[in-house]
């Protein structure tokens, strides 16, 4: 005779539905029923399955409830450096969404590198639903092969067929570029980031546009690391341009640019100006503020999972879902950080 048969429990062993059901004098079916799709039994029998549940400290198994449903509620979320500040509320916003729908992230970070992100999502992805790629490293081939095992949304990239959230940059920068103008600037430069990245490219198009259109030059200096050190050693290169205003690839390279110029005896914004990109947390903590290009961190994360969420939904329904391509809106943040161009 088993377990569930002798209607006891191992001591130690964790509760079943088999044991909430022989506390709450009711069938295991019911108890099913009370526990994954609330409101199909009457409230008074739902509440009292419930207590049962609670006095037994029984927690639903993820993997157990994914056999009917093939639902696990756990959404993977891939970035390039834990360390970035500028996670943080793309994280925050993304969890908050996805703690009301009552799914879990899951984090994994590449460290920059595609052949980590491709090896963590190979053990992450028989466990979740989808997956949310919010600064991925993976040739668009590969992230189609993922996006035809599970779902996947796309953040700061755009590959045909797969969907994503992607902000306007060109609105930004565009702040950026006429800001450093008409502050007399004619010679600009674009501290790039790692050549692998998307939005990398698409920021220095928008440079090169706007430069144009204000009658000013600029230089791309780069590929570069996204780190606060790689902005630092960029101080020489930067020199030897002849510019007189950086707008960095995010906020830890200009901070990086900042302590470098800083630590050489160069004043800024006297003798050199620097925008950062992201507004992320601790970029007015520096001496001058960073002058930074927001992008609206918490609402990318939120919007990701919901798009997630919604074409799940629709996946299960039947239905087909139009790719997103939601365009969230950035702008210049003003600090010390940018000042009039020195004189020769």
């Amino acid at each position: 005779m088993n377990e569930q048969e002798s209607g006891k429990r191992a001591a130690g062993a964790p509760a079943t539905i088999y044991d909430i059901a022989k506390l709450a004098g009711v069938n295991p079916s019911t108890v099913s029923r009370a526990l994954t799709t609330p409101g199909r039994i009457s409230a008074k029998t739902e509440e009292k399955i419930r207590a049962a549940a609670a006095e037994l400290n029984y927690r639903v198994n993820p993997f157990a409830r994914a056999l009917p449903t093939g639902r696990t509620r756990l959404l993977a979320v891939t970035i390039a450096d834990i360390t970035n500040p500028v996670f943080f509320d793309v994280v925050r916003g993304a969890e908050q969404v996805a703690g009301e729908a009552g799914y879990t992230l899951v984090i994994a970070e590449s460290q920059e590198s595609s052949t980590n992100e491709a090896s963590a999502l190979e053990r992450i992805l028989p466990m979740v639903d989808g997956v949310i790629l919010a600064t991925t490293r993976l040739s668009d081939d590969e992230i189609r092969a993922i996006n035809s095992d599970k779902p996947v949304i796309l953040m700061n990239r755009v590959v045909d067929g797969v969907e994503n959230v992607v902000p306007d940059t060109e609105s930004g920068i565009s702040e950026a570029m006429q800001h450093l103008a008409s502050l007399g600037h004619k010679q600009i430069a674009f501290l790039g980031g790692p050549s692998a990245s998307w939005m990398n490219g698409k920021r220095w198009e928008s440079i090169v546009r706007q430069a144009l259109e204000l009658g000013v030059s600029a230089v791309e200096i780069g590929p570069n690391p996204p780190t606060l050190e790689a902005g630092r050693a960029a101080l020489d290169r930067v020199r030897v341009s002849g510019v007189t205003a950086v707008i960095a690839y995010n906020d830890l390279m200009a901070i990086g640019l900042l302590q470098a110029a800083t630590d050489a005896g160069i004043r800024v914004p006297d003798d050199l100006s620097i925008v950062g990109f992201d507004n992320s947390f601790g970029s007015d903590f520096t001496s001058p503020g960073l002058t930074t290009v927001r992008q609206p961190l918490l609402e990318l994360g939120s919007q990701a999972v919901r798009n997630m969420l919604a074409g799940l939904d629709a996946s299960d329904a039947g239905v087909e879902t139009p790719l997103s391509t939601d365009s969230l809106r950035t702008s210049l943040v003003v600090r010390g950080s940018t000042g009039q161009a020195r004189t020769r």
